[in-house]
């Protein structure tokens, strides 16, 4: 599981730095009502980064736009 630190950093279980920058938003996060949305980063970024390199990106929180 990812966590982040109180500086809004993102840290793997082995603690190594992720930036949420560097993995591509996938489609379905493009179409979502909550996209964009500051309330929802990070739960949405923590989200792309556990699923990173997965075959199939789900997201039980999305809501069309």
């Amino acid at each position: 599981m990812d966590t982040i630190d109180d500086k809004g950093r993102y840290f793997d279980d082995d603690g190594n730095e992720l930036n949420p920058d560097l993995v591509p938003k996938p489609a379905l996060c493009v179409s979502c009502a909550k996209d964009e949305d500051p309330n929802e980063e990070i739960l949405c970024n923590l989200n792309r980064l556990d699923q990173q390199g997965e075959a199939d990106f789900q997201c039980y929180a999305y809501q069309l736009k």
